[in-house]
């Protein structure tokens, strides 16, 4: 049975009379109804149901929402108050309504969301909250559905089942009527497809699409955090099939309409468990004394024909998802792992950004085109930090044998030494001048797991980016910036190319400053006087936090002060990398938007005119949308291995940085893991405490006490719950 209920109806009193009305208004704007039209399109046969109408009606007149042309017939009251947007639920049944036509969101109460669902696109009446100067809201109409598809553990009864949505801003269950089960059975988590809403019942009737396994089932719990979020689990057997049939052989015709640098000494450098790499870097010292660096980079549009089936699941998926156990890639395994993927001593068709650079690390030339390529080596990230560390006191640098990806230790050629130390040094010229011209640095720590065959976590351990990583990441910096500034200035001056820019606006001046309050209880602070002010105080930041306890949040809030970074054709610049062209050039296998940069920049190399933008920005906007849902579906894939982590450590006591207060709790970050949990305020027992919203801090009532931001506590699970991705703990102290 349901096991959720939001509204109650009282008698024979119908429920959501006002939404239903005004949504009769709203899908008819300029129509002329009286009490029996409206009756009969909400299907109310009876006296008492009219009567209520009536009432109704003269009420929304007297609110000014209808005007009374004639003796009992009204019209909606002119346009101007009602508005398109986007819901946004909250876990207790409350909404906001996203408009840009509003500063601030408009609250609308549970009562009136009238079946609007999370992200849904809606039709509002905004009015102004009686004795109050803030806005509220009623839901007239459901223009556009969010998504139709929620996963859940089914219940069944004799002749029905009912679907309990994992997602705690799905308010309502929904439905099953037995011939719509489709096999499953009470118990298992499932798929639930919305058919229909009809007009008297309370939830919604759905059919089981797909059963996805036991709850608690390793794989089942991952397949539902991809399905959540509308991501695929595998790849359709047509899309294999194409991937299989393909001729990936590297002709003697094709090489010679290439720049043959299988030569050129070439190497990559990626995670210990990568298994697609989609970039090389080449390196060559030459008669002048500059260096030639080549950034190369997996020829994916070469084999990803416009009209190939490979290409429509390219673009639907726009994105590869790192989860915390498993990739799902953009591109088929053939590719992704194989032909596409420039592996150790194998001929690869790359696309490719040569560069001429000199002792400063001054570009003096540039070249962009098709190559093909010949990696000379694979390194880890380990590996090539063993080299710069070493290899600074030795021509040659031996791999201990406890990092390295072969068997046993390795030593490394001197050549490649010089050529890793060199780039190194030049790389740490490039990030120097970056900082300089305002770029900010988030060198987070990242969350990864030592897992057993099974998925399941031994340990928990942290990624820091080293002089290695940042050694790759400056080029391709260069790369994506190059690329991005060639297309877009053509002799000096802006060009009308139509190119995929990764753009990131200014932050917003509101949020910064409700960082600055926060800092500030820690013995931080941010100068807001400029930009480059701005971004030289939170480069110190997150310098001064870098290993403390409070790093893990402040780091987070600063985030989350920053603008969301997406793909466009308007190009506004890269804010927090401080450059005024970027692009995403280089991972093609895992990301569409380069493929499109790739084909772009191959069109204008051709010398062939712009195409059309409308197109380009329309799969930028989905790109970005299907980026944002792959990050929430990693963040949750986290979420849940770091909870499944606890449950084998309940009796254990744990300190904690309070990262988060609201009115129902604090939010504890344990330090040594940064597995993330809820003090419920009610769990509280010394005293009555409630929310000072300005201090951001729990208050005792009698004794004062305080538990405020990155104050450090010590804390015991509580309650796991990997169903809702939720830890509680109990604080000790």
């Amino acid at each position: 049975m349901p096991k959720k209920k939001i509204y109650k109806k009282k008698g024979n009193v119908v429920r959501e009379l006002t939404s239903k009305i005004l949504k009769v208004f709203g899908k008819n704007p300029n129509k002329i109804f009286n009490y029996k039209q409206i009756a009969g399109k909400l299907e109310l046969t009876d006296a008492i149901g009219r009567s209520q109408v009536i009432k109704k009606l003269e009420d929304l007149k007297g609110q000014g929402k209808l005007e009374e042309v004639e003796r009992g017939k009204y019209i909606l009251v002119e346009n101007k108050n009602y508005y398109t947007g986007t819901l946004d639920l909250t876990s207790s049944g409350n909404a906001y309504f996203i408009c840009d036509d509003f500063e601030k969101d408009v609250f609308i109460p549970s009562i009136n969301v009238n079946r609007g669902l999370d992200k849904d696109t809606v039709k509002v009446y905004v009015y102004d909250k009686r004795r109050s100067s803030k806005k509220e809201g009623d839901v007239v109409e459901i223009i556009e559905r969010a998504k139709t598809e929620f996963v859940g553990v089914l219940q069944v009864s004799k002749n029905f089942g009912f679907v309990v949505p994992d997602n705690n801003k799905m308010y309502t269950d929904i439905f099953i009527p037995k011939d719509e089960l489709n096999g499953a059975v009470d118990g298992e988590k499932v798929i639930a497809t919305l058919t229909d809403w009809p007009q008297n019942s309370k939830n919604p009737f759905g059919k089981i699409s797909q059963i996805l396994g036991l709850p608690g089932d390793h794989n089942t719990e991952i397949h539902s955090i991809l399905a959540e979020y509308g991501l695929p689990i595998e790849f359709p057997a047509h899309v294999e099939k194409e991937a299989e049939d393909l001729d990936t052989t590297i002709t003697e015709e094709e090489i010679s309409k290439r720049r043959d640098m299988r030569k050129d000494l070439t190497f990559t450098i990626d995670p210990k468990d990568a298994k697609d790499f989609d970039d090389a870097l080449s390196y060559k010292v030459l008669e002048n004394g500059n260096y030639e660096i080549g950034i190369h980079i997996a020829d994916v549009s070469h084999y990803l024909a416009l009209d190939s089936e490979m290409e429509k699941e390219a673009y639907e998926r726009a994105t590869s998802v790192y989860l915390v156990d498993r990739v799902v890639p953009m591109l088929p395994e053939k590719l992704s792992n194989g032909v596409c993927s420039l592996r150790p001593h194998e001929e690869k068709l790359t696309f490719s950004a040569v560069f001429e650079l000199n002792e400063k690390a001054q570009l003096v030339n540039e070249w962009y085109g098709r190559t093909v390529t010949y990696s000379d080596e694979r390194f880890a990230y380990e590996e090539a930090q063993v080299i710069i560390e070493e290899g600074k006191e030795n021509t040659k640098a031996t791999v201990p044998e406890d990092i390295s990806i072969r068997e046993g230790s390795y030593e490394v050629s001197e050549a490649v030494v010089n050529a890793v130390l060199k780039m190194d040094t030049l790389a740490k010229i490039m990030r120097k001048k970056r900082l300089k011209d305002g770029a900010i640095t988030f060198d987070r720590v990242e969350v990864k797991f030592n897992l057993d065959e099974e998925a399941n976590p031994l340990g928990v351990f942290f990624k820091e980016s080293k002089d290695a990583n940042k050694l790759i990441e400056e080029f391709m910096l260069l790369a994506n910036r190059k690329v991005s500034e060639f297309v877009s200035i053509k002799g000096g001056r802006p060009s009308k190319n139509t190119f995929v820019y990764r753009v990131h606006d200014e932050p917003n001046v509101d949020k910064l400053m409700a960082l600055q309050g926060i800092i500030n209880k820690f013995g931080y602070s941010i100068d807001l006087k400029s930009r480059k002010t701005t971004s030289d105080s939170l480069n110190k930041l997150l310098t001064d936090v870098h290993g403390k306890g409070e790093s893990n949040m402040i780091e987070t809030l600063t985030i989350r002060s920053m603008s969301k970074a997406e793909y466009t054709t308007n190009n506004i610049g890269h804010y927090g990398l401080a450059f005024d062209h970027y692009s995403h050039f280089t991972s093609p296998i895992r990301r569409y938007p380069d493929v499109m940069a790739h084909r772009l920049l191959q069109n204008y190399l051709d010398g062939k005119p712009s195409p059309k933008i409308e197109e380009y920005e329309e799969k930028c906007k989905h790109s970005s949308e299907m980026e944002y849902l792959a990050t929430k579906a990693e963040r949750d894939s986290i979420k849940y291995m770091q909870i499944k982590y606890m449950q084998d450590h309940q009796d254990q006591e744990f300190v904690g940085v309070i990262s988060g207060v609201t009115e129902w709790g604090i939010y504890v970050e344990i330090i040594e893991n940064k597995c993330e949990g809820m003090v419920r305020t009610r769990d509280i027992k010394d005293d009555y405490y409630i929310f000072d919203e300005k201090q951001y801090a729990l208050v005792g009532q009698s004794t004062k006490n305080m538990y405020q931001l990155g104050d450090e506590v010590t804390v015991k699970v509580k309650n796991t719950d990997l169903d809702r991705k939720h830890l509680d703990f109990s604080l000790l102290q």
